[in-house]
């Protein structure tokens, strides 16, 4: 999956908005003034910041060499995925929708609820629990 799939991925995602915090080299992407995403390359090779669950991130990175702890975050919430191709872009999907749901289900009860009543909650949580 390229650098330009994932920004598209994650704008399509209920109430998502794209900034620029730091630069114009990375860009962030949050739901309601929450990061789930942050995309950027490093040297070329475009990598994408993910939140996750702690026991599926270490599942992750076992099966994955190209997804690694997150690279200046939270290593236990967080993983870089190096896109590389290789890790299937189905499989990236899953984690910018894991990495979503996460953060919407963590909002504080009346912007999840507001956010419940205007948005198909399949949209809000389709990834909530990951599958393998």
């Amino acid at each position: 999956m390229k650098q330009e799939d994932v920004i598209q991925y994650c704008l399509g995602k209920p109430e998502a908005v794209e900034t620029f915090p730091a630069n114009d080299d990375a860009s962030v992407y949050k739901v309601r003034h929450k990061m789930f995403a942050l995309v950027g390359d490093n040297q070329g090779v475009g990598r994408v910041n993910l939140k996750c669950d702690p026991d599926k991130a270490i599942e992750l990175r076992e099966k994955y060499p190209s997804i690694i702890p997150g690279y200046h975050m939270n290593k236990r919430h967080w993983n870089t995925i190096l896109l590389d191709s290789s890790v299937p872009a189905d499989k990236i999907r899953q984690l910018i929708d894991h990495s979503y749901g996460l953060v919407v289900n963590g909002l504080m009860d009346g912007e999840r609820n507001e956010m419940e009543a205007n948005h198909d909650n399949d949209l809000l949580y389709r990834q909530l629990t990951l599958k393998d």
